[in-house]
């Protein structure tokens, strides 16, 4: 009885759903963290998240600044891809009533997951 038990909890534990928490920084570097090995920034509820989840340790951002990085996290595609790009002075402008953005059509991160049951 036992060992059915077990087998129960098992695959229960298997079908349940994985937690996400997603943390996306600006301006951070690789070794800014406890985690990944700062001696000079404490970071004690990162590194134990880090210790107890899964770490990135080759992620690589899609662009250098943080509209467009955010548009391919949450897509999934390059930012120019989706439409997110600089434009020809290089700066970024968001105009007041400006229709930059995602298109509606785009699938994000969240609506992928939320269609899995999240």
């Amino acid at each position: 009885m036992k060992v059915l038990f077990a087998l129960f909890i098992a695959a229960v534990s298997l079908s349940a759903a994985p937690n996400y928490v997603l943390i996306f920084c600006d301006d951070l570097g690789y070794g800014d963290l406890g985690c990944y090995g700062s001696k000079q920034n404490r970071t004690p509820r990162i590194d134990q998240l880090a210790r107890e989840g899964m770490r990135f340790t080759d992620f690589y951002s899609s662009s250098p600044v943080c509209t467009p990085s955010r548009a391919s996290l949450m897509t999934g595609c390059y930012a120019r891809r989706v439409g997110m790009h600089e434009d020809f002075t290089g700066h970024w402008v968001l105009i007041p009533r400006s229709r930059r953005g995602l298109s509606p059509n785009e699938l994000t991160l969240p609506e992928a997951l939320k269609a899995e049951g999240y």
